[in-house]
């Protein structure tokens, strides 16, 4: 999957979900051609057959649209691919036949229990969410837990396995951030905000990942309507003032990736978002570069001088 489907629905057909972005961050490869390196990375990576898949669902319409040519890249290259699109206007009637496509690709719905299963996991990641909030858990630690709620690990019982495992602990939230935006392509940089005194809170995808579920494809389509990304910017920026009040919240990352159209969001962020605002623009994958901890450390300070 090349952003968020709804992995109840992959269970449910007895397929494995496999979010490629997760292994980008990680990653040592530098693509020969690219606009964003998100999509060139994982679009090169399965054409040269460096990761195996059986067949690829491209999410066409909703949070990426740089996946729409690169994904026709591997279909090209021969593995069967879906295009899922989800609805500008959230309706749920259109998301529902999207979704019945969809199963149809994968072979039609064999385990419905599974709807149910990951509903209760996905309970437990916001129990992580509302720890890390209440500084009980390490933004790290909550993070990566939370981003792997976009294919839950492609095991029910490894993904459980990892939350029981996140070790709660004491930490101070001096200043209390919320990361916006795409997730950032550097690997550490949760930790290297902790470190310069940024307590992430609030991670805005990954949370669109634990908030989502649905019982069957009918409810699935209703609840999976309100994926922000996926939605017009009013919806969405609407949606993210209740949670920054939420979470009382002292200042924002936003997130860009470089040749993303998710760039041209920023002036009006900044507009409707009535708290200081840290723009960060990343390119390839690795370590949160030198100059972007001075600029970290900097808002920081900034944030700590505020009244």
């Amino acid at each position: 999957m090349t952003a968020l489907v709804p992995p109840e629905l992959v269970f449910a057909c007895g397929a494995e979900p496999f979010d490629v972005n997760n292994v980008i961050p990680e990653s040592k490869r530098y693509p020969k051609s690219k606009l964003c390196a998100w999509t060139a990375i994982w679009s090169e990576m399965l054409v040269n057959k460096e990761i195996e898949i059986d067949s690829l669902i491209v999410v066409a319409g909703g949070d990426c649209h740089n996946a729409l040519v690169d994904g026709q890249k591997v279909q090209r290259s021969g593995i069967p691919t879906h295009f899922f699109f989800y609805p500008f206007d959230g309706n749920p009637e259109y998301l529902e036949s999207q979704l019945e496509s969809l199963s149809g690709f994968l072979g039609g719905v064999r385990y419905p229990g599974k709807f149910r299963e990951i509903s209760k996991l996905k309970k437990l990641g916001k129990k992580i969410d509302e720890k890390r909030c209440n500084g009980r858990i390490s933004p790290a630690d909550a993070f990566r837990i939370l981003i792997s709620f976009s294919d839950l690990c492609g095991d029910l019982n490894k993904l459980e396995t990892a939350i029981s495992s996140v070790r709660e602990q004491k930490i101070e939230l001096n200043n209390r951030i919320a990361l916006i935006g795409v997730p950032p392509i550097y690997s550490d940089i949760h930790e290297v905000a902790q470190e310069l005194g940024l307590q992430v809170v609030f991670d805005e995808l990954p949370f669109e990942f634990i908030r989502h579920s649905g019982n069957d494809i009918h409810s699935t389509a209703r609840d999976y309507c309100g994926y922000t990304f996926a939605r017009p910017l009013d919806f969405r920026f609407g949606f993210l003032k209740k949670e920054l009040e939420k979470r009382k919240v002292d200042g924002v990352i936003h997130y860009t990736q470089f040749a993303c159209h998710h760039m041209l969001e920023d002036e009006i962020l900044r507009d409707e978002l009535d708290c200081p605002v840290l723009t960060i623009q990343g390119d390839m994958p690795g370590k949160t570069p030198e100059q972007v901890k001075l600029r970290l450390e900097a808002f920081g300070e900034m944030i700590g001088r505020q009244p």
